[in-house]
């Protein structure tokens, strides 16, 4: 099957419309790609082949964020977040009456912060700054409530009041500090609002750093206890799902981008035929989703997985939306690369720009070549890559392999997602795929 598709693979949710009527037991939302015109992030001054390098860059950022909070210098505080660096933006309202926050929505963190008042220091936002004295629902933490008893590192204790303060820090010198707090989240607009009471979120009076204006926080979707999804009540179920479009996808009346789903509660079971189940592995930090991968084949040419990265265990693969690149062990990596290469039969090129270890020459839109389905064997189920999953057009004449080897953290980025309905049980403690037309959900 002949390959053409151009693919942007940074994806955001621009605003949280729900868009079907909500019931007690779950939500759907809209997801727009980062690089869409609909995007805030979108520049138009950037091609498209600017903007998928940007993508490129970022995944490699993404690597240094997985290492510092796998491994830990024992001077931080905590490594949690990585500015900028998130895959979604999420849109939602915090207090009573609703107050609007705009955050970087980060399957690879916990805590959900934003920006309040009064602020020490806080960077700039294009959006006004909460105020939790407006609001009748705000609550400080104590240090002996459990939540704050939650955080990854001991917190301080002040005032008469006893409360919690949390600091996060990155490596690049960004950091957030503030009152560990609780609040009533509302989701949706008009008749289709849901409100979450006594929502644990961090009320960020110090922060600085490499933020974006046009955020306020950050949204946390990881699977620590602490973490937007794990707070969802027995109603609602700890349970999320995703639908990535190509970020091109337009609709054919009116050539307005299409937009992927994001679902919580029942609206996420992943069920049917062709659905692929695979267990979670428990591991520290909580934080991240960790599968089982026992092998890849190449069309029919099944390759067990060899080897191992510094910081997870053999066999063992995060696998994370806000990535776009997906990262093998380099020996593994390197025998599927060589299983490739024959399966194409054609002759390889280099990157000019040191990112991909294979590639081609393809002039867009005249690309001859024929690329392999791939199938990653999980632990329970199998989940078949098609070329728009494992292939890009890099530039107006290259194509290249969008898996990487690293000595580092192996990582199942968000390319080898499109265009998969991908659930989340944190209950179940699985993650399932279902191949599926994102473009028509």
């Amino acid at each position: 099957m002949a390959f053409t598709t151009k693919i942007s693979f940074t994806i955001i949710i621009l605003h949280l419309l729900i868009l079907y009527p909500l019931n007690s037991t779950g939500f759907t939302i809209n997801l727009i790609p980062r690089d869409s015109p609909s995007s805030p992030f979108y520049n138009p001054s950037k091609t498209h082949f600017n903007r998928l390098h940007d993508a490129f860059e970022r995944s490699f950022k993404r690597i240094h964020h997985f290492k510092s909070i796998l491994s830990p210098p024992e001077s931080k505080i905590e490594t949690q977040i990585l500015p900028g660096g998130g895959e979604f933006v999420m849109n939602i309202s915090i207090g009573t009456p609703p107050f609007e926050v705009l955050g970087i929505a980060d399957t690879g963190s916990d805590l959900t912060w934003t920006q309040c008042l009064p602020c020490t220091q806080c960077f700039k936002q294009d959006i006004p700054l909460f105020d939790p004295h407006k609001s009748s629902t705000f609550k400080r933490l104590t240090c002996r409530s459990r939540s704050c008893q939650a955080l990854d590192r001991p917190p301080q204790c002040v005032g008469e009041h006893n409360t919690c303060v949390y600091s996060y820090s990155y490596g690049d010198g960004s950091h957030t500090t503030g009152d560990l707090s609780s609040e009533t989240f509302t989701l949706g607009i008009d008749k289709n609002k849901v409100s979450l009471k006594n929502m644990v979120f961090g009320c960020g009076h110090v922060n600085a750093g490499t933020f974006d204006a046009s955020q306020s926080g950050l949204i946390g979707l990881g699977g620590g206890t602490l973490s937007f999804v794990s707070q969802l009540d027995e109603s609602v179920g700890k349970k999320f799902s995703y639908c990535l479009v190509p970020s091109t996808s337009t609709t054919s009346t009116t050539g307005n981008t299409v937009s992927g789903k994001i679902s919580f509660g029942d609206d996420a079971v992943v069920s049917g035929s062709g659905t692929a189940t695979t267990p979670m592995v428990t591991r520290d930090p909580s934080t991240f989703y960790y599968l089982t991968l026992e092998a890849i084949s190449v069309g029919n040419e099944r390759i067990p997985y060899k080897g191992s990265t510094a910081l997870v265990p053999e066999n063992t693969i995060i696998i994370d939306s806000g990535t776009t690149l997906t990262f093998l062990p380099t020996e593994f990596y390197d025998d599927i690369e060589k299983a490739v290469v024959r399966a194409v039969n054609e002759t390889v090129t280099n990157d000019p720009n040191n990112v991909f270890g294979l590639c081609y020459n393809a002039p867009a839109g005249e690309n001859h070549l024929r690329f392999p389905v791939l199938t990653a064997h999980f632990s329970g189920g199998d989940v078949k890559l098609q070329p728009l999953n494992t292939f890009v057009q890099v530039d107006e004449d290259l194509i290249c392999f969008t898996i990487v080897g690293t000595p580092d953290v192996a990582i199942y980025g968000n390319l080898a997602q499109i265009n998969f309905l991908v659930g989340y049980d944190l209950e179940a403690r699985t993650v399932s795929f279902s191949p599926t037309d994102c473009t028509q959900q």
